[in-house]
């Protein structure tokens, strides 16, 4: 025996009413309980729908779903990072290193005639902090607008328009603010500020701008139901 239409809709619900709120994570789980269901009733033909439902539901713990979200969001999350690495290491192969090389000369000359001048250097790494915390919200405000419009949530596309663990990242050039004082440094410390402050402003443009405007082609490969639901 198979599941209705409207008792597939009625497990969809059932996901969202146990805070599942991803369209991806209630497709799973609605796929999984269905399948669970359809091969109960091959064991015993009596059992009602809603006895099928509460007697699989069970067999998830006293967490219900939430094992099942979190493991979900750690290996989106860990593909995600993946995604970002792999465009970063591009920065550094022909022909990109040249003009990463050439940003890191620029940056460490610029240190190095105005390290006298605290603000200036500080300044520097207010504008990367502050610019990609505006470029964040930017993002989240987005997707949230095509959230109204779809109705449907995504989990990658959740962690692609702001929610990424890069976020922490900007807590580098704060701390590098800080202790930087009217001092002259010796070329090599100078030298390590300029290649983490390009790290740094590499990292923002690939969260911020890269990786968001090929979202929809990461998600269609993530989903193949992505497509037919937009």
């Amino acid at each position: 025996m198979k599941l209705t239409a409207e008792q597939i809709e009625k497990l969809y619900a059932f996901t969202r009413q146990h805070y599942v709120e991803y369209y991806d994570l209630q497709t799973e789980l609605v796929d999984h309980l269905a399948n669970a269901i359809e091969a109960q009733w091959e064991q015993n033909p009596k059992l009602s729908f809603e006895e099928a439902l509460r007697i699989e539901f069970k067999k998830f713990g006293v967490f219900g779903f939430m094992d099942v979200v979190e493991k979900r969001q750690a290996t989106l999350q860990k593909k995600y990072n993946q995604l970002v690495w792999k465009e970063l290491k591009t920065f550094f192969r022909l022909p990109k290193i040249i003009g990463t090389l050439a940003a890191v000369g620029i940056i460490f000359y610029a240190l190095k005639l105005f390290q006298q001048d605290v603000f200036i250097v500080q300044m520097t790494f207010v504008v990367l902090v502050v610019s990609f915390f505006v470029g964040i919200f930017w993002l989240s405000r987005k997707n949230k607008k095509n959230h109204r419009k779809t109705g449907k949530k995504w989990l990658l596309k959740e962690i692609i328009f702001g929610y990424g663990s890069f976020t922490g990242l900007m807590n580098l050039p704060i701390q590098i603010a800080l202790h930087i004082k009217g001092d002259n440094y010796n070329d090599w410390a100078l030298l390590l500020v300029s290649f983490l402050l390009i790290i740094m402003a590499l990292a923002e443009y690939i969260v911020l701008v890269l990786i968001p405007t090929r979202a929809e082609t990461f998600l269609k490969e993530t989903y193949p139901e992505y497509e037919l639901v937009n």
